[in-house]
């Protein structure tokens, strides 16, 4: 099935793409900081610090999210049916078979996280599996079996942490002007201190809305990834179709969501906003649930 996860090179050109733009907005927060505090060290703190802890969330990504889900783990013998469904489907992917997790929660809705195939973790909602038939439960698994072996959980832990990095540098940029601290003598800069200034407030201002923008972009083409390699690892698009049209008429959300792991899930777990406009649809975790559905229904397989 190696051809599963190579078919779709161009979309992932496209997010890494991003990515690298992404990582070039870190690089050019740290330059200009280290160009207005006379200290060209801030670039490379930036850039080692970044990738440090990107590291750092990547190696502990499945610890972190399961415990802010509180999920608990299952086995073949207390979900048969759950088990040979990702087993079956692990099988057909050749991967691995990750750990299973149930979250206790009323709202339908999955995730797939772990820093490898070797690692990985899928966790259901019990509120998922009462509602949907076992071949709308095995295109939703197959959704998240298809964001293990597109690797995403590297490209999602990554970007969260270089949004947070960003925020960081920009509130301490505009504390240091609050209270005065640059280094060196302002007056002793001249007109070109004085635009490196300018530019330097401009970034830390929109420096977080671009990566946070750049962020959310990443995380709306890796589901639409996930939705076309999990129809074709089913053969049967119909069935994540009707999974994600039964999860979108469910309006609760989820008890135990919070910002910073939405984006892992298959569906927003706030259940907020359509994303009709396009100016809305650029602040979604997740491209519209219509617009997914109207793509897997249109699928030739």
């Amino acid at each position: 099935m190696a051809s599963l996860y190579t078919h779709q090179e161009s979309n992932i050109r496209k997010t890494w793409l991003l990515f690298a733009l992404f990582f070039g907005v870190v690089t050019a927060v740290g330059f200009v900081f280290g160009q207005l505090y006379n200290n060209p060290g801030i670039l490379y703190f930036a850039v080692f610090f970044s990738v440090a802890m990107s590291i750092t969330s990547y190696w502990f990504s499945d610890r972190i999210v399961l415990a802010t889900s509180h999920a608990d783990p299952v086995s073949k013998q207390n979900a048969p049916e759950l088990y040979n469904i990702v087993e079956n489907l692990a099988i057909t992917a050749g991967l691995p078979t990750p750990k299973i997790y149930l979250i206790k929660e009323a709202s339908p809705n999955a995730f797939a996280t772990g820093r490898d195939a070797q690692h990985a973790v899928v966790a259901v909602t019990s509120g998922l599996l009462d509602i949907l038939d076992r071949s709308e439960l095995e295109g939703v698994l197959a959704h998240e079996m298809s964001h293990i072996g597109n690797r995403d959980m590297l490209v999602s832990t990554v970007a969260v942490v270089l949004v947070g990095f960003v925020a960081l540098l920009s509130d301490m940029f505009l504390r240091s002007m609050f209270w005065g601290s640059f280094g060196g003598d302002r007056d002793d800069r001249g007109r070109n201190g004085a635009i490196i200034v300018l530019i330097g407030i401009i970034l830390a201002i929109l420096a977080p809305i671009a990566a946070s923008l750049m962020q959310l972009a990443i995380s709306r083409k890796r589901e639409f990834l996930a939705d076309a390699s999990g129809a074709m690892l089913t053969r049967y698009p119909e069935g994540l179709a009707s999974a994600l049209q039964k999860i979108s008429q469910n309006h609760a959300p989820m008890k135990y969501a919070n910002n910073a792991t939405a984006h892992l899930f298959i569906a927003n777990p706030f259940k907020g906003g359509s994303g009709k406009h396009w100016f809305a649809g650029l602040f979604l975790t997740h491209p519209p649930i219509e617009d997914r559905i109207a793509i897997l229904r249109g699928m030739k397989i």
